[in-house]
């Protein structure tokens, strides 16, 4: 009887650390190793996680999982990446801001060509894929404090799906697809919209807002959970994809630019801080979305 008390004992202890550990951020990389622009970090098929603007603007570096940063690629002039992901085949897409154009890099040749190009794009900002290969893409103008949203299908073909919003940024899509959540950083709010076969948007809803602080990338967990990069508060909020706020995550820096799920499981959060110039990372409970069994 003692024999069993003390193993349930060990187990509890076991099991206390270990969720002791979630949610805990710890630095992964040094600081400055990239610039203020720091963000859109993503991780490819093979477990490679990439983020934008390495040492300097127009770059994307390359990061171990022992926190040893490197440089992947450097743009063309003119243009500076916010945000990367990936399609079914590998190739890699970036939003340049700066050159006003969605970018295409192959990481095998790291050729860079201009994937979509369009004269109504204020600044692509942030993107989201879905499984048929189609981007949608966040497209702010911050001196007006307005934004939009465009489908950007796999031709290049560029189609304005919603325009007179406020600062659009964060964008993502549900796990099944059906579901588009872009948020407003100036204004605060989070909206949801669903999203038809062909990628077209509708049925637009406010899912929720904030009184304080900013707003920058967001992801989902493969519950559909959606992690809020909270600019200027330190913090990644949590909530439910009934809206429901879950939980909320400290980090050491207060800038937060965007967030990605990695490691083995899926479980291993990377987060880009833009104040302090590098990656802290924090261990979650579900995976991210990339990592659904199928």
């Amino acid at each position: 009887m003692k024999s069993l008390l003390g193993t349930f004992a060990t187990l509890l202890l076991i099991n206390s650390a270990f969720a002791q550990d979630l949610f805990v951020a710890k630095d992964l990389t040094a600081e400055k190793q990239f610039t203020v622009n720091i963000e859109g970090p993503m991780v490819d098929k093979k477990g490679n996680l990439y983020v934008v603007n390495y040492q300097k603007d127009g770059t994307i570096g390359l990061v171990k999982p022992n926190g040893e940063t490197s440089l992947f690629v450097e743009l063309p002039a003119g243009s500076t990446a916010n945000a990367i992901q990936f399609d079914s085949k590998g190739a890699m897409f970036l939003a340049d801001f700066s050159g006003h154009n969605v970018l295409k890099v192959d990481p095998k040749t790291k050729k860079v060509t201009v994937h979509c190009h369009n004269d109504s794009f204020n600044q692509p900002n942030d993107i989201a894929i879905n499984r048929k290969n189609q981007l949608f893409a966040s497209d702010p103008n911050w001196k007006e404090s307005k934004g939009q949203i465009w489908r950007i299908d796999t031709d290049g073909k560029a189609t304005l799906l919603e325009k007179d919003m406020g600062t659009t940024n964060g964008i993502e899509l549900s796990p099944d697809d059906r579901t588009l959540y872009v948020n407003e950083s100036v204004q605060r709010k989070v909206w949801k919209y669903n999203v038809d076969s062909v990628g077209n948007i509708y049925n637009k809803q406010l899912f929720t807002q904030f009184v304080d602080g900013g707003m920058d990338g967001m992801k989902c967990d493969a519950e559909g959970n959606l992690y809020i990069s909270r600019w200027g508060t330190g913090k990644v909020v949590v909530f439910s994809p009934e809206g429901k706020q879950l939980r909320e995550i400290p980090l050491k820096g207060k800038n937060v630019s965007n967030i990605i799920f990695g490691g083995k499981s899926g479980k291993t959060a990377f987060v880009t801080l833009q104040d302090r110039g590098c990656l802290e990372t924090f261990q979650v409970d579900v995976p991210g979305k990339r990592f659904m069994k199928k």
